[in-house]
C-alpha cells in the first residue's frame, strides 16, 4: 500500500514553502504519494497517512497558520504520523546543533502526539517586506542559510520509519 503525504507550510517570504516542496519531492523519491500545500488551503487531512507541517518562524513564534492547522484538525492529526520542522534561523546554527522547538510550536505538537521536529536554517534576501526584514536586512543579518542536503535526509528518515511495519 502506498502511503499518502501531506506537506503543509505556513511561510511568510517563501522559504519555507521551498523547503515543504523538498521534503514533498524526497517523499516521493522515496515511494510515497506527497504534496505540499500552503497550511492556510488545508480543509481536511482524512486523506493523508503522513503530515508534515512546515512553519517559518517570527519574533519566535511559529507561523500562525501552522498554529491554526493544527488546532483546526487535532482530532484527525492524531490519529496519523505527524513530524514538523521549522525555518528561520539567519545563520549556521541549525546546521551545527539541534535547535528545540520554540514554545508555539511545540505546544501544538504535543497536541498532535508528533514524533519529530527539526529547525532548518532560514532565507532572508533582499527585496523581503516588512519592518522587521528591512531591519535584518539593513544589519547585513540576510541571507540563504538552508541545509538542503539536511532537509533530504530528515525526508528520507520520515520516509523509512513511515514505512516501517510497526507505523502502519
Amino acid at each position: 500500500m502506498t502511503l499518502h503525504a501531506l506537506v503543509a507550510y505556513a511561510t511568510t517570504h517563501g522559504s519555507t514553502a521551498e523547503l515543504a516542496r523538498c521534503v514533498a519531492r524526497t517523499l516521493r523519491d522515496q515511494g510515497l504519494e506527497a504534496e505540499a500545500l500552503p497550511a492556510a488551503q488545508v480543509t481536511d487531512v482524512d486523506a493523508y497517512d503522513v503530515v508534515v507541517i512546515g512553519s517559518a518562524l517570527s519574533l519566535g513564534r511559529w507561523h500562525r497558520d501552522a498554529r491554526r492547522l493544527v488546532r483546526r484538525h487535532r482530532e484527525a492529526l492524531r490519529r496519523r504520523a505527524v513530524w514538523a520542522f521549522s525555518s528561520g534561523p539567519l545563520d549556521s546554527t541549525a546546521s551545527d546543533r539541534d535547535i528545540p522547538p520554540v514554545p508555539s510550536a511545540r505546544r501544538a505538537l504535543d497536541k498532535v502526539h508528533a514524533r519529530g521536529h527539526v529547525t532548518f536554517g532560514g532565507r532572508l534576501e533582499p527585496g523581503a517586506t516588512g519592518r522587521l526584514a528591512r531591519m535584518i536586512l539593513d544589519e547585513g543579518r540576510g541571507g540563504d542559510f538552508r541545509d538542503w542536503d539536511a532537509v533530504a535526509s530528515w525526508a528520507r528518515d520520515i520516509a523509512a520509519e513511515a514505512e516501517a511495519p510497526e507505523s502502519a
